[in-house]
């Protein structure tokens, strides 16, 4: 049986990824009072970078988005690990938060947070409307170009 959110990733044509185990001693998520916090998540695809570099440095603006657009998708599927296997369970979306790799000079890092942010509207309705930050930073690890977490607010 498909739940709602399982429907919507189906008509968006997403196929979630397994939750990926953590690369250094910390755990993917955590729950605690009816909260996940989802760590931080890059564009990996089967375990390897599908972006690397920096924005304003080879790194272009839709690139940038994709990118976070793939963060976010594997930002989901540790939330479908959370609430193990059911994604109806979440209630809202509370806060993402957002990281671009970038030069000193570029200055669009909402635009590029914007393909996580545009991606939870997708998938959870207004449930994906959150609180947000958009931070540049001077590198990230494996050189990817964007990183984000999450907290999620679930029923039961």
């Amino acid at each position: 049986m498909t739940g709602l959110v399982d429907r919507r990733l189906a008509d968006l044509g997403l196929v979630l990824p397994e939750a990926v185990p953590p690369v250094a001693n910390y755990v993917p998520f955590v729950t605690s009072r009816g909260m996940v916090f989802v760590s931080g998540q890059l564009p990996l695809v089967d375990g390897r970078p599908a972006f690397v570099g920096k924005l304003g440095d080879g790194v272009s603006l839709a690139d940038g988005q994709a990118a976070a657009r793939l963060c976010a998708i594997n930002a989901i599927a540790q939330l479908r690990a959370a609430c193990d296997g059911d994604l109806d369970r979440v209630r809202r979306i509370v806060r993402l938060g957002g990281f671009v790799a970038c030069v000193a000079a570029f200055t669009d890092h909402p635009k590029v947070i914007n393909g996580a942010s545009d991606l939870m509207v997708e998938v959870f309705g207004d449930a994906g409307r959150h609180a947000r930050a958009a931070v540049g930073c001077p590198s990230l690890p494996l050189d990817a170009p964007v990183e984000m977490d999450l907290i999620a607010e679930l029923d039961g």
